[in-house]
């Protein structure tokens, strides 16, 4: 069995070399990234109606829109939109379950293609895993505790410590269920099979307990610079439109801006594209080393 550094050098070196994954690893990383930073302007923008006392709604941009855009326009832009969310939340996962896969056949020497059908065959089960652990996502518990405060009343502070423990028992269980999404791609294991496999291979070889909180502290690196970057983008696009309205038409300076952002957001995303691959091709490579040791509750 390969050592962790040895797993780890390889792992770089598949995220570093393949083709196939970096473009489904920019793919997923892009249309994550977008999500987020969605969220994340929305929470600045209730948070700052929430310190100045005012009174707003989930849809006050929709009604906004409505009110100075064009019908057609209108009609475009939201459709648009929730294509784009939709896109956002589906195709990451499936992008996910062809990471994986490839990896898989890049550690076997096998050629790595294919990456379409491995993202399609392993999308339901993997997307399970996701809504099993949904409450681990940080943006979830922010999303949750800016409800919260807006229409929590005299429970708010129970409710809050309420989302905190649960967001915490989750993210330790997602953690733990690391090794489950390479068990539903490399062995075709069922959702709560997979969890399970999961679960014992963590408990089975404590030694790589040092391995994993290098790979959790390399996930926490990675989730404060995204978190830097989600403010910082919406910000200098806000930040342009508003200085390039002094000089420009209103229309113009806010689609040069959009623009400006959005190549901000792929310029992001590229360099995210390698900590996901390497995340992912990590875990799969160690699920496919542990799996292929005897089991340590077999006998004979």
């Amino acid at each position: 069995m390969l050592t962790p550094r040895e797993i780890i050098a390889q792992a770089w070196t598949v995220t570093t070399t393949e083709p196939a994954l970096k473009r489904w690893g920019f793919t997923g990383s892009a249309l994550r990234l977008l999500l987020d930073i969605k969220l994340v302007s929305y929470q600045i923008y209730f948070a700052h109606a929430y310190m100045s006392g005012l009174e707003v709604g989930l849809f006050d941009d929709v009604i906004w829109l409505y009110t100075h855009a064009p019908l057609p326009v209108f009609w475009f832009i939201i459709i648009g939109f929730g294509l784009l969310v939709i896109s956002e939340l589906f195709i990451p996962i499936f992008c996910d379950g062809a990471i994986i896969g490839l990896t898989a056949k890049s550690h076997k020497k096998e050629r790595v293609t294919g990456g379409f059908i491995l993202g399609m065959y392993n999308f339901f089960p993997i997307f399970a895993v996701h809504e099993i652990f949904v409450f681990s996502g940080i943006n979830l518990l922010v999303t949750a505790i800016s409800i919260l405060l807006r229409y929590g009343s005299g429970l708010t502070g129970f409710m809050i410590t309420v989302a905190t423990i649960l967001w915490l028992f989750s993210s330790i269980m997602s953690f733990l269920s690391s090794f489950a999404e390479p068990a539903i791609v490399v062995k075709k294991a069922g959702v709560f099979e997979s969890i399970g496999q999961s679960l014992k291979l963590t408990f089975s070889y404590p030694g790589h307990i040092i391995f994993l909180i290098l790979l959790l502290l390399i996930i926490s690196i990675r989730i404060a610079v995204n978190a830097a970057i989600l403010v910082l983008i919406p910000g200098l696009g806000i930040g342009l439109g508003i200085v390039l309205t002094y000089f420009l038409t209103p229309a113009l300076s806010y689609t040069i801006a959009g623009i400006v952002a959005l190549v901000l957001v792929l310029i992001a995303a590229y360099f995210f594209m390698y900590l996901h691959v390497f995340r992912q091709a990590v875990w799969t490579i160690m699920y496919m080393e542990l799996t292929s040791e005897k089991e340590l509750d077999k006998i004979g």
